[in-house]
């Protein structure tokens, strides 16, 4: 049984800045859990009365306490927003519960906001059941994500840990084979036997795979390439992957005959 509960920010997701902060308040479909303005700040008075007309708690801070609770010094602007994102938890409580994930993303050392806000859009799309996004070593789940996700990062199935060795730990723990992306030298994608519990594991743009995660995966798989094309970014090579995943879901629940 995994016993790590997580930290109690793994149900929202942080956002910064006057303009992201007032997008997501006059986004009626998203629900935040509170704004936090910092005492200097100016300019905010549209902030507050959006905040009042959907109810939103807004407490002040410091200018210090916001600019560490956003992680981005430069660009809070002295002001932030939690927005609550229904399908995030920790990896922990997935895999204790009963409906627990089957297929599931292992983000490992990605970390250009850009690729990680793909690779949340193209899983949650694919059906994926979830994308764990360790909170260490990885990009942070701030603005710059949620643009590249077109937003969907509030609404992805999101499993959150500390480092993504814990991660890989857990899932080996619970059952899970893990399977790894690399260029060459991996099962084909298309042909290999995919199992039931599995973790596909997208390694950093530079470093790849890390070693204590390395020494958990139990197969590596390769996309098949021509044109001399040596690899993907690892955010295309996700969305392969997923799909290919959904397809083969697809053909066992809705046989063709």
């Amino acid at each position: 049984m995994v016993t790590d509960s997580g930290s109690p920010k793994d149900r929202f997701i942080t956002v910064y800045g006057r303009n992201p902060v007032l997008e997501v308040l006059t986004d009626d479909e998203l629900a935040v859990d509170k704004v936090i303005i910092a005492e200097s700040a100016r300019g905010v008075q549209q902030i507050r009365r959006a905040a009042a007309s959907r109810g939103v708690r807004v407490d002040t801070a410091s200018a210090h306490r916001v600019k560490v609770l956003a992680g981005n010094g430069r660009q809070d602007q002295g002001v932030l927003a939690d927005v609550v994102a229904p399908r995030m938890r920790p990896l922990a409580a997935a895999l204790d519960a009963p409906d627990g994930p089957g297929r599931v993303l292992l983000v490992d050392g990605v970390t250009t906001p850009a690729n990680l806000g793909m690779i949340l859009r193209t899983a949650t799309a694919a059906g994926i059941d979830g994308i764990v996004v360790p909170r260490r070593g990885v990009a942070s789940l701030d603005p710059l994500v949620v643009k590249a996700s077109a937003g969907v990062a509030f609404r992805a199935p999101v499993l959150r840990c500390a480092t993504a060795a814990e991660a890989a730990s857990a899932l080996s723990g619970a059952g899970f084979e893990l399977l790894a992306l690399r260029a060459e030298h991996g099962r084909s994608l298309y042909e290999t036997t995919l199992p039931p519990r599995a973790a596909f594991v997208l390694g950093g743009e530079s470093a790849g795979i890390s070693e204590p995660v390395r020494e958990r995966v139990t197969g590596w798989l390769s996309i098949p390439m021509h044109g001399h094309v040596e690899s993907l970014n690892v955010s295309a090579a996700a969305a392969v992957l997923c799909f290919e995943v959904a397809r083969r879901d697809e053909r066992v629940t809705h046989p063709r005959g």
